[in-house]
């Protein structure tokens, strides 16, 4: 499969609410590390993402790779995102997001997925109160600084 047409089942699959076909495109012990959820690892925790936890709060996804770039084993894409939101505070708003997609592949599937995003445009669509984003942000702080590559920036 090219890396183009991989993206867009990629992108399809959570469109479509596919978390198997979702899954699939991952290696058996594949990890998503998803900005606001965590990380899920292997496919059927994965798919269950996909299913379960992207649509619990939320519908019409809407999902685009741009420019993507790669050496064979890392591949980065730039993504915009959105979803139509159903959590009550909301009132319906579409959430928007853009970021950065950061795979490694193994064996033409995909090993790990992390992204680097821009939510803060997406929690102003949310209505989020200010308490809300104070957490959501110390708990994505946590885990950049408990990453390997950040150990000589907390010196």
């Amino acid at each position: 499969m090219t890396t183009t047409a991989m993206l867009r089942a990629f992108c399809d699959a959570v469109e479509q609410r596919n978390g198997r076909a979702f899954a699939d495109l991952f290696t058996e012990d594949g990890v998503y590390h998803d900005v606001f959820y965590g990380a899920f690892e292997g496919r059927d925790k994965i798919a269950g993402m996909v299913d379960d936890w992207f649509y619990r709060t939320a519908t019409d996804f809407r999902w685009d790779m741009h420019d993507p770039v790669g050496n064979g084993t890392t591949l980065y894409a730039r993504y915009t995102f959105s979803y139509k939101s159903t959590l009550p505070e909301a009132s319906g708003a579409r959430a928007m997001f853009e970021g950065v997609a950061i795979m490694t592949l193994r064996g033409g599937k995909i090993a790990t997925y992390h992204e680097v995003a821009n939510t803060a445009p997406a929690f102003l669509d949310l209505k989020f109160a200010p308490e809300r984003i104070a957490k959501i942000v110390a708990k994505q702080g946590a885990e950049l600084k408990a990453r390997t590559e950040m150990k000589r920036h907390l010196v």
